[in-house]
């Protein structure tokens, strides 16, 4: 297994900041894995494994929410940019530049 998620020697880094590396780390194979579902999903033909990958594909995905969740209440900064650009109508360009805009003042 590597751990090059780590661009600093790691005897060097703090336990909170080792833990942050491993859950970007994290974050990161779970939308790979939703990506890699998404493609097998697409050229399945048997309905049942297709349905099995969509169960399992549901499944990172949770996984990927909980991982941010847990990295954006370590971030307050990071929280207020995702409050400003989720879920929120309009252009979604505008409304990060909104968001950048409140972490900045």
């Amino acid at each position: 297994m590597s751990f090059d998620q780590y661009h600093e020697p790691p005897e060097e880094l703090s336990a909170e900041v080792r833990t942050f590396a491993r859950m970007i780390t994290s974050l990161t194979e779970e939308a790979e894995a939703i990506g890699w579902y998404e493609q097998r999903i697409s050229v399945e033909k048997d309905k049942e494994a297709k349905k099995i990958m969509e169960q399992t594909q549901q499944e990172e995905f949770i996984h990927f929410a909980m991982d941010l969740e847990f990295l954006l209440r370590k971030k307050d900064k990071w929280r207020t940019i995702m409050k400003n650009v989720l879920f929120k109508p309009g252009d979604i360009v505008e409304n990060g530049e909104k968001a950048e805009q409140a972490v900045e003042e």
